[in-house]
């Protein structure tokens, strides 16, 4: 195929991942069954060590949604947080510069002051909230495939991410809910072999919602890429 019959396809990638963002405020309105199942077909296309796709997903809609967001809070406000993986034991250099920038982007969008601890503090409960998502999506994996198959479930999610950018539903994907695994795994019935990663929430974006409008940056190709020879 010659080079340049590609380029659609490539605009068209490109497009997509820049429209992409972590959507922090939804509508209500439910996303069609079938569009879910395209979203995450289309995920499942992700690589992963030796085919093995550790990754499920178990989605929530309608009444359940709100069901697990009432005891999501519950037990983020009671309960001290002990996810399946370690947290990060820092933010050294520019990954906390970026880190920091993010969360000052999101404040001056909202109307939060830097200094202000306690609103601070209500924003971050949003995450326990889903953000009022219609839908989310707990991300596991098996717990025997350690952290490659962590790592192969990250590429799950940032597929269903993208598909579901394609198909003009927003989503954000939320470590913070993973903090609490043993909640969520008897919530749902998993088995303690599913080890929790992540959550997805995701619907249709509210756009006048001030928390949408803002844009991280994002690292220049020569800031990620070393090359040799």
């Amino acid at each position: 195929m010659d080079g340049t019959q590609t380029e659609p396809d490539f605009a068209a990638l490109e497009r997509i991942l820049a429209e992409r963002y972590s959507c922090r405020a939804f509508r209500p309105d439910p996303v069609p069954d079938d569009t879910i199942a395209r979203i995450v077909r289309a995920a499942g296309r992700a690589p992963s060590w030796c085919n093995a796709q550790p990754w499920q997903v178990t989605v929530t809609r309608g009444a359940e949604t709100d069901r697990f967001r009432a005891a999501l809070l519950a037990t983020a406000e009671s309960t001290a947080p002990a996810s399946d993986l370690p947290w990060p034991e820092s933010y050294p250099g520019v990954y906390g510069a970026r880190r920091r920038t993010c969360g000052f982007q999101l404040y001056e969008a909202v109307g939060i002051a830097r200094d202000d601890r306690a609103a601070r503090k209500e924003q971050s409960m949003q995450n326990y909230r889903l953000f009022d998502a219609p839908h989310v999506a707990i991300v596991h994996s098996e717990a025997a495939l350690g952290p490659y198959g962590a790592m192969d479930t990250g590429g799950f999610v940032t597929a269903f991410t993208l598909a579901a950018t394609a198909l003009g539903v927003a989503t954000i994907a939320q470590a913070s809910v993973a903090a609490f695994p043993g909640f969520i795994r008897a919530h749902f019935g998993l088995p303690e072999t599913r080890m929790i990663l992540c959550a997805v929430s995701f619907g249709y974006a509210d756009p006048d919602h001030p928390a949408n409008a803002f844009r991280t940056e994002r690292a220049d190709v020569a800031d990620i890429m070393d090359t040799r020879g």
